[in-house]
């Protein structure tokens, strides 16, 4: 068994990796070109996510750096009772134990994801996916650098090179204790990950983000976060998917075909309910099914709704549970939406896509949880615990 490494080392080795990306920048980059030309698949959004460049790195070195200067999430006291009988009782976090993380392609996971795991305390299993298993491999033989270079056993951090058949046996039957995992991918994973799993899983669901622009929004405002919420990162969980339109906005016509023209700027593929397919450049939807889609992809779905209640009941029968934004400067409607929305996040007058643990003070986070157990939301240091009661007595009997 590992012995919870000291906050000391823990913060030493994460520096020490923040180090060693810096000095072997090139050599990533270059490992990581292999795995791109060797990838054969047409998914713009996983070749996104594959491809590690000078800011990728950058920010796994800020990732990793940060780490190392927060709090040990460890050991943090809950709650204290002082018995009757002079029983002192704590509440204190604790660490999982072994963390899996299964994920596709993105090796900055592998720092990122990783690096808030081993912070909390756990010994980290991680198993990527085929097509980033070069850029993977150099990355994890430099967590064993880091690790050795204070003194900690390289089993802190074990690569599984299993393919899928292997992974769903070891889900089935783990040869090793494993505590919790966190899929960190598409709805196929997770599904496949949720089947055959033995022990706890956190589900970093699908996105199939909304926003509402309310009849009386600011138009400029909702035009602005529609455009950046859809196209600045297509392959992002916190894109935006549905835009909902209340049919009293004021000159809807204009506001509609001014949206459309700035969305064609960026050769995103509209579909529309019957009045919003009426306008040019849009096609109909042909099924209902595709509210229920997440993209990934620059495409976006709109209808014409009524009311507030109608955009809340749309979107929690066919969101994700991921992010939902509304557009108005009615204060009392906005609240009204974000306290009846189901999602993780709600936004008013914001886009969707700042939901991530480094925008929203976590300074990074594991996954971003669509489960209400036992974390919503992205999941940061701070949540990657469990907790452990402490009692001291002197020879109480119940």
């Amino acid at each position: 068994m590992n012995t919870l490494l000291s906050i000391e080392t823990r913060n030493a080795v994460l520096l020490k990796m923040a180090e060693l990306l810096e000095q072997e920048r090139s050599a990533i980059i270059k490992i990581n070109k292999a795995d791109l030309e060797a990838y054969d698949g047409d998914d713009i959004s996983m070749y996104d996510r594959l491809k590690v460049d000078d800011s990728k790195i950058d920010e796994m070195i800020k990732s990793a750096t940060h780490l190392a200067s927060q709090d040990d999430p460890v050991g943090v006291e809950r709650f204290s009772f002082m018995h009757d009988n002079g029983m002192q009782v704590y509440n204190k976090t604790a660490s999982f134990g072994t963390v899996l993380i299964i994920y596709e392609s993105r090796p900055d996971v592998t720092v990122e994801a990783a690096g808030i795991a081993f912070k909390s305390g756990n010994k980290i299993l991680l198993k990527g996916g085929k097509e980033s298993l070069k850029s993977n491999l150099k990355i994890v033989d430099l967590w064993h650098q880091a690790l050795e270079s204070q003194g900690a056993s390289t089993e802190w951090v074990e690569y599984l090179q299993f393919n899928r058949k292997e992974t769903q046996t070891f889900l089935e039957k783990p040869t090793q204790k494993v505590d919790l995992i966190v899929p960190r991918g598409g709805e196929r994973l997770i599904a496949f990950v949720k089947e055959h799993a033995t022990c706890p899983v956190i589900i970093s669901g699908r996105g199939n983000n909304f926003v509402y622009v309310h009849k009386e929004a600011d138009l400029d405002l909702a035009l602005s976060v529609i455009i950046n919420a859809k196209t600045t990162k297509i392959s992002a969980c916190n894109a935006l998917d549905k835009v909902l339109i209340d049919k009293n906005v004021p000159n809807k016509d204009n506001f509609v075909k001014t949206l459309i023209s700035k969305l064609k700027e960026f050769n995103v593929e509209i579909f529309g309910d019957d009045s919003i397919s009426e306008f040019e450049g849009v096609k109909a939807i042909q099924s209902n099914d595709i509210w229920y889609q997440e993209f990934l992809d620059y495409k976006i779905a709109m209808a014409e709704i009524d009311s507030n209640d109608h955009a809340i009941t749309m979107i929690n029968k066919y969101s994700g549970g991921h992010s939902s934004s509304i557009i108005t400067t009615n204060n009392d409607v906005a609240k009204s939406f974000m306290e009846n929305v189901d999602t993780a996040a709600v936004y008013h007058n914001a886009s969707t896509r700042f939901t991530d643990g480094g925008q929203l003070g976590l300074g990074g986070e594991l996954a971003i949880s669509t489960d209400k157990l036992h974390q919503r939301g992205p999941i940061g240091l701070q949540h990657l615990v469990t907790n452990k009661w402490y009692i001291h007595g002197n020879g109480q009997i119940r």
